[in-house]
């Protein structure tokens, strides 16, 4: 152990240890500098340390991997990775635009290039690198640029306002990145690659020249195996020579050829460096002076620079884990797996991908699509039965698995292509993972740390399970697989599975379905009252309302209150609280005359355009008030909703089938609007796909749809539970060779007993993965009729169908239900206190700014008054509404079932976007509470409280009603500003304190 690290672990008392912290300079503020200043501040829970940090720019940490969306129109601000006030909030004392010119190892002293004099206990060197200029003449010329910093693109974006033609030196990672950049410029785009392919260390020949394709199809010229000798031009660049003697043409020139190690103030300092560079560290990353550590792309760990950033993360918790105590810490090197998205182009590589290349017997198998555009290589050993190493290009989606199977040691299957497209083509069972699976992503949640927290905790919910690890409380698309294994672990541990829909509900979904079905009911609160307790909640409240749309089909309006607030304002949310306005498009068949409308629409509400990957298009942007006028509009045009806001039928797609196309042999598109038409606004456990295809080349992708239906020469092939996505599924063929009235039927049948027996949010392909007997025991049931069902799943269809109506026509035909949508934002507009940005000639919602954690704050008593904020009928019972008051928006909610009146700050502490106003109502034991309709995180409406995770919370405030008025005490103005947040739970106490 070091005398710095015996020190830092002495058993003193805590203010003793603060009086006398040991001083812990950073030298270097890049991503790996930042993450290491994280890290301590949390290992450090005592604070024996204090912790001094010099950055050479003068801007704070920020994400250097994401440059390229500066180029595209993102704000410098929204790459910053922590901002001055989350260094102060942790103690950090951080200086900015200051170069550490010197160190004193034995007076073990820095000295900055403002003459700053720093002593220190240890010294941890986060330099970075700096990018490789090869020596060619002329690269002093103006117009010629280095990729590394801001202030870098700052530059290039300034000297393209008088170029045209641009060239890139470098064909690698980096090099791409810098044409993409270029490229978004909108200047024509030369890419000169030294070596004789793209990508060199991460892509074979056939892979760099799948990848030159795909590159090259967007218009960027590509030149391969080419020196650069010269770069032409005296005030001005005005070309490139090469050593073939041509010339290239060009006013710009963006040199990104690698990187090298900053290590010239270790050499200055005397410590050991690499005969090529970069600052050699042991297993603790400690150079050859043991009380100065070197992390990131400047450290020669175990003879290797290592120029990604997930390395240089691992450097950072060891070094930060070292210098709190932790002996057992050390790097033994990093896996430089990686995924990339260059040019829109998936790019991968994993273990030895070139071991195939090498002596030694490993092998290679390969897939090529030169139709796509898709490369595939995987290395197995000798004797085929370990994954070596391999190769993605033009599609990534098995990367996940085959490097899970790489790191596991599992065994090659003997065919070894189902690595890549799998057995039967379905998504593995989470019991089948590995415990360092990484399930949810958003929060780096691995299967480890699920099983490890159930088993830890005595979880017995997913509810329980998102709180205690974050899993599932981002995007939720992984809640599914978090459920599976908790279902797994409880029985393995001989715990009862509980499988109720929610502590409200001792059911599950299928059995409520049969208690509405059977029993007639006809609302939640009936169910509720029934066969329910408590005031139910954000799980139960979306789920009754699917099933009473699944089974009675009245409009879903009826019940306002309980749905998701996409089906409450019938339109998805999205960022900044505004919504997405998408009409159906059956089949993708529009006139001229209606995508004229559309256009008319958007620019009179400046809504932003996109098409869909199902044939639609999509305008967003809209505010809630602004729903109703914009949907008159289109419904006076004929169009209908397209139900994109609904776990609903949503779209088929289709190719132009017999029609047009000179290989079709059945009218694909009339069959795909049949359908569409048929089962428009049927809504199931989850959102429904399909597609239909007028010949075997399947141009309409019908095989990954919820359901699909590809022509032959005899009629219809009916695929169902297909699934794209983060976990993709074939569909399996459920008839062959029917006719067209025979594939309805069955789509039908397939459909009503999906509906009846899914969960909550269960696509088609885990539930046929869930079915007991697979497509086997499904084809018995819809197609033979072996349960003697199938009439009444037909009848109930019939019935479904029967019942349709567009929903946003009968919206904007009642001014009743129109009042509804104005009312949700009173007193002004404050739906998005982050703004917008123009990007591309259209507008989008300014970028999100990081999470920062948020403690309750009680109402302030000083200054504190009591203000009229709406009446009674303002308020929807079991419902709330968003009011701006001075500029700040409120959430106000009447919790009309408990009898109760609740106020909030309505902009969410995760996003910062004004949307609690349209958050669920429930309970959770005999707390009430409120779910954010854009993550679903939970927080008590009487104190404020994270229920799901304890990290965010929100203010409340006093209400009280007298008459027909509703009064809420509420602070000075200046302390509810939208755009005051505080920074940590730290912060946070200490001011309400």
């Amino acid at each position: 152990m070091t005398a710095f690290a015996a020190r830092a672990l002495d058993t003193m008392d805590v203010a003793a240890a603060r009086a006398d912290a040991r001083t812990v300079v950073v030298v270097g503020n890049g991503m790996v500098g930042h993450r290491f200043c994280e890290r301590l501040a949390t290992h450090d829970r005592d604070r024996r340390l204090r912790i001094v940090c010099f950055g050479e720019e003068r801007r704070a940490a920020y994400d250097r991997v994401h440059l390229t969306a500066y180029m595209s129109g993102k704000n410098a601000d929204a790459l910053v990775l922590a901002d001055a006030a989350w260094y102060a909030s942790c103690g950090i004392t951080l200086h900015l635009g200051e170069r550490v010119i010197e160190i004193d190892r034995t007076a073990r002293t820095v000295v900055s290039s403002a003459g700053r004099r720093v002593a220190y206990d240890a010294l941890v060197l986060a330099t970075g690198s700096a990018p490789f200029v090869p020596a060619i003449p002329g690269v002093e010329t103006p117009g010629v640029f280095v990729y590394r910093t801001i202030e870098d693109l700052d530059a290039i974006r300034a000297w393209s306002a008088r170029a045209r033609r641009a060239a890139v030196i470098g064909g690698g990672l980096l090099g791409l990145e810098a044409a993409k950049a270029v490229h978004d410029l909108s200047l024509e785009v030369h890419v000169v690659e030294f070596a004789p392919r793209l990508m060199p260390r991460q892509v074979d020949t056939a892979g760099g020249e799948v990848l030159r394709r795909k590159i090259a199809a967007l218009g960027v010229h590509v030149h391969t195996g080419m020196q650069t000798q010269a770069i032409l031009g005296t005030d001005a660049v005005t070309g490139l020579r090469f050593a073939a003697g041509d010339d290239l043409v060009v006013d710009m020139v963006v040199v990104s050829a690698g990187i090298r190690p900053r290590d010239e103030l270790a050499r200055t300092a005397g410590l050991e460096v690499g005969p090529r560079g970069g600052i050699v560290v042991d297993a603790q990353l400690r150079t050859s002076d043991p009380d100065v550590f070197c992390i990131g792309e400047s450290a020669l760990a175990g003879g290797m620079i290592y120029g990604l950033v997930g390395p240089g993360y691992e450097m950072a918790e060891v070094a930060a884990r070292r210098l709190c105590g932790d002996e057992d810490a050390s790097f033994a090197g990093a896996d430089l797996s990686t995924k990339l998205k260059l040019m829109g182009v998936d790019v991968a590589s994993f273990g030895d991908a070139f071991a195939d290349e090498a002596a030694g017997g490993a092998r290679p198998v390969v897939f090529e699509d030169r139709v796509r555009g898709v490369y595939q290589k995987l290395v197995v050993s000798e004797d085929g039965r370990r994954l070596v190493g391999g190769i993605l290009v033009g599609d990534a989606e098995p990367y996940p698995a085959l490097v899970r199977a790489l790191r596991d040691g599992h065994e090659v299957p003997a065919r070894p292509h189902e690595l890549l497209f799998g057995a039967g083509g379905g998504a593995e069972s989470a019991t089948a993972l590995s415990d360092d699976t990484q399930i949810c992503s958003c929060n780096n949640v691995s299967k480890g740390d699920i099983r490890r927290a159930i088993d830890a905790g005595k979880l017995s919910t997913v509810g329980g399970v998102k709180a205690c690890t974050k899993a599932g409380t981002g995007c939720g698309g992984c809640v599914p697989l978090v459920a599976e294994l908790l279902e797994a672990e409880l029985a393995a541990a001989g715990r009862e599975v509980n499988r109720n829909l929610c502590e409200h509900f001792a059911f599950t979904r299928q059995e409520l379905f049969e208690i509405v079905k059977l029993g007639r009911v006809q609302s939640f609160h009936a169910l509720l009252a029934s066969h329910g307790t408590g005031s139910g909640c954000e799980v139960c409240r979306p789920a009754v309302a699917s099933i009473l749309a699944s089974t009675w089909n009245d409009f879903v309006l009826n019940h306002a209150t309980i749905q998701d607030t996409n089906d409450r304002f019938l339109a998805n949310i999205q960022r900044g609280g505004t919504y997405s306005v998408v009409p159906r498009i059956p089949g993708g068949e529009i006139t001229p005359e209606k995508l004229i409308v559309l256009g008319e629409v958007a620019k009179r509400f400046d809504l932003y355009c996109k098409i869909t990957g199902g044939q639609r298009i999509d305008l967003l942007g809209a505010r809630a008030e602004q729903l109703p006028d914009i949907w008159e509009a289109l419904v006076d045009a004929g169009f209908e909703s397209g139900h994109a806001y609904g776990k609903a039928m949503r779209t088929v797609k289709s190719c132009v089938g017999s029609t047009w196309c000179r290989y079709g042999v059945q009218d694909s598109t009339a069959l795909a609007i049949r359908l569409e038409e048929r089962y428009r606004g049927i809504r199931a456990p989850h959102k429904l796909k399909s597609a239909v295809s007028g010949c075997i080349r399947e141009c309409a992708e019908a095989q990954s749809k919820d359901f699909g239906v590809i022509a032959t020469e005899k009629g219809w092939n009916v695929y169902v539970c297909g699934n794209g996505g983060a976990q993709p599924r074939h569909a399996d063929l459920l008839a062959a060779d029917v006719d067209e009235e025979t594939a309805v039927k069955l789509v039908d049948r397939f459909l009503m007993y999906y509906i009846h027996t899914g969960k909550p949010l269960e696509r088609t392909a885990r539930w046929l993965e869930r079915l007991d007997g697979g497509i086997a025991y499904l084809r018995r049931v819809v197609v033979d009729d072996a349960l003697g069902i199938c009439a009444e799943l037909e009848r109930d269809m019939a019935s479904l169908v029967a019942s349709y109506a567009c929903e946003w026509t009968a919206v904007v035909r009642d001014p009743e239900r129109r009042k509804a949508f104005r009312a949700q934002v009173t007193g002004g507009a404050a739906a998005a206190p982050l703004g917008f940005v123009r990007e591309r000639g259209q507008k989008r919602p300014a970028d999100w700014p990081a999470p920062t954690p948020m403690a309750p704050l009680p109402a302030a008593a000083d200054g504190a008054r009591w203000v009229r904020l709406a009446t009674i009928a303002d308020v929807p019972h079991d419902g709330g509404i968003t009011v701006a008051h001075e500029g700040a928006p409120i959430a106000l909610f009447h919790f009309a079932s408990r009898g109760a009146w609740y106020a909030t700050q309505a902009v969410c502490p995760h996003r910062k976007d004004a949307v609690l106003g349209r958050g669920l109502l429930g309970t959770q034991g005999d707390t009430p509470k409120l779910a954010c309709p854009m993550h679903k995180r939970t927080f008590s409406l009487e104190t404020g409280e994270g229920l799901s995770d304890p990290q965010y919370c929100v203010r409340t405030y006093p209400v009280e009603v007298h008459g027909a008025d509703v009064w809420v005490k509420l602070p000075p103005a200046e302390t509810l500003a939208p755009a005051r947040t505080w920074r940590s739970c730290e912060e946070a106490a200490s001011v309400s304190a």
